[in-house]
């Protein structure tokens, strides 16, 4: 019996070492592994985008906001006034007060103001003078009254039938008197709020292209440093502009000396334009022939000065009621700085003849 069981242990032993021959080798296995699940994904808050410089409600003839302006005085017409601009006239009543002003070459060389009134108003404004055939086209775009003492018949039947309102002394025009400081004709000035009184012409539309930021404007990033502009359209025709760094603005010279008005207040603006353009002589008016600027044309040339650069600019104006389109060399829109803007029309033909601009 023993040796029956020492046998059966044997061969169980042979079988095990058997199976044992038989089996794959053993693999050893890595540390324990779980498998995770990626979370949900999550996402911030975007950042709030930063607040639009541009205000929600500006003044159209400066671009400046008017977000706490009246109403009423936002939806007020534009009054265009010819100012006279000789010796005797300086120095000028209240012409610190307009969003724009152009300059203007007529007879002798001398030059003469158009105006533009509508952010904010003075009481009066003077002296007043008469108008010349290129007053409408210049100032129709404005889209209120001309205002002026008197013209050639030619000359306001023509701007009459144009469809450019007139308020004039000579047609019947009221708000007009005369002032004991000066002799006539250069005493003549004009009461605001009764040439509002004759018009029914609401606002003015928007006439340049302004940058918010004012220093993101492509003249400042784009311009020539300047601090002094010199332009010399004729013996009487000579103002001149210096940058004013502290104030920010560009003040205006009449022949080397400082443009005050009667106030005392130099006249500034932050925006210089210059525009190169022909002049005519014009009889159509029934008397002498008179200087005629030409600003209706589909193409010119000039200079931007905003801040303390400038760049040469391209122009045009497609008809007497059409804004002047104002560009860089490569197309795109010269953005102004918000407020005040003097445009110098400068003869290159005609007139006096051809003017300088220089810049330094």
């Amino acid at each position: 019996m023993r040796t029956q069981r020492v046998a059966s242990v044997s061969a169980l032993a042979a079988l095990t070492l058997a199976l044992a021959a038989c089996a794959s080798p053993d693999v050893e296995s890595g540390p324990a592994t779980t498998q995770s699940v990626d979370p949900t994904p999550s996402r911030s808050a975007a950042p709030a985008p930063p607040d639009d410089p541009m205000p929600d409600v500006v003044w159209p003839l400066t671009g400046v906001d008017a977000e706490g302006a009246d109403p009423a005085d936002l939806e007020r017409a534009a009054l265009s006034i010819k100012i006279e601009n000789t010796p005797q006239a300086r120095p000028q009543s209240n012409l610190q007060y307009a969003d724009i002003v152009f300059e203007e070459q007529v007879e002798y060389g001398i030059s003469r103001f158009v105006a533009v009134f509508q952010s904010d108003i003075p009481e009066t404004v003077g002296p007043i003078r008469s108008m010349r055939p290129m007053d409408k086209n210049i100032m129709g775009s404005m889209g209120g009254p001309l205002i002026f003492s008197g013209a050639q018949r030619g000359f306001i039947n023509d701007a009459a039938s144009s469809g450019q309102q007139l308020i004039a002394q000579d047609t019947g025009g009221y708000g007009f008197f005369r002032v004991n400081t000066k002799p006539a004709p250069h005493n003549l000035h004009g009461t605001m709020a009764d040439f509002y009184e004759q018009t029914d012409a609401t606002a003015p539309a928007t006439q340049f292209t302004y940058a918010y930021p004012p220093d993101e404007s492509n003249v400042v990033e784009e311009g020539t440093t300047t601090t002094a502009i010199d332009i010399n359209a004729s013996p009487r025709m000579q103002p001149g502009w210096e940058w004013n760094a502290g104030d920010g603005v560009w003040e205006r010279t009449e022949s080397g000396s400082a443009h005050v008005t009667a106030d005392g207040t130099q006249l500034y603006a932050s925006n210089i334009v210059v525009l190169w353009t022909d002049l005519r002589n014009n009889s159509s008016g029934g008397g002498s022939a008179v200087p005629e600027t030409i600003v209706v044309t589909d193409e010119g040339t000039g200079y931007v000065a905003v801040g303390d650069k400038y760049i040469p600019i391209t122009w045009s104006k497609a008809g007497q009621f059409d804004p002047y389109i104002l560009e860089t060399e490569s197309g795109e829109a010269v953005e102004l700085t918000p407020g005040k803007t003097w445009v110098e029309l400068v003869p290159q033909s005609g007139g006096a003849g051809k003017g300088t601009v220089s810049f330094s």
